[in-house]
């Protein structure tokens, strides 16, 4: 059922060490998400996939994971095996923010894909998108504006009803990640 994948596909942080995604992996969740709904039909997503071990490096390491845990996420040795950056082309249309539902969209659909194949990701908003441009030397006309992680989860992440509004994930002394998520009754109008 598409809710248990939803509820599956939660935010990972911290992967199994040396598991390899091929790009054939890679190549597969793209091409499921390219069939999704695109404003005006335009198509105006391009994906750069990352597995080489010093791009996954150096890419890690312009990445901000879930600064208000204040802990150093992923840890180390539990870095993800391959990332997917999302950008959009701006030969096709120049203004980015006008596609920002396509980016969502796309992303969700890889998510979901990716947990059905019993991998894990993280959507990452939180990067210097020029030095990433310049560090996987991508073209000009492409924009980054969203990275996904992906690897074999190593984590644990529970789902809980919200309690007066407190939706601020956080996680015990075990390392298990809490997400509070506000109920039914609260997100219909």
């Amino acid at each position: 059922m598409i809710k248990d994948i939803a509820k599956a596909s939660r935010t990972r942080r911290s992967f199994r060490p040396n598991v390899e995604i091929s790009r054939e992996v890679l190549v597969d969740l793209i091409d499921t998400a390219r069939f999704c709904p695109a404003a005006r039909n335009l198509q105006v997503l391009k994906y750069r996939l990352v597995t080489d071990k010093k791009e996954l490096s150096d890419l890690l390491a312009l990445t901000y994971w879930a600064g208000s845990l204040g802990i150093k996420l992923p840890p180390d040795d539990h870095e993800p095996s391959a990332f997917i950056v999302i950008c959009h082309d701006t030969s096709l249309a120049p203004n980015p923010n006008l596609y920002s539902i396509d980016v969502g969209i796309s992303a969700q659909t890889i998510m979901l894909a990716a947990t059905e194949m019993k991998l894990g990701g993280c959507m990452l908003g939180a990067f210097p998108a020029d030095k990433v441009k310049k560090t996987l030397k991508i073209a000009d006309h492409l924009e980054p504006q969203l990275i996904i992680a992906l690897g074999l989860p190593d984590d644990t992440i529970e789902l809980l009803e919200a309690v007066d509004g407190k939706v601020k994930y956080y996680r015990d002394e075990n390392n298990v990640h809490y997400v509070p998520k506000r109920p039914i009754d609260e997100i219909i109008i």
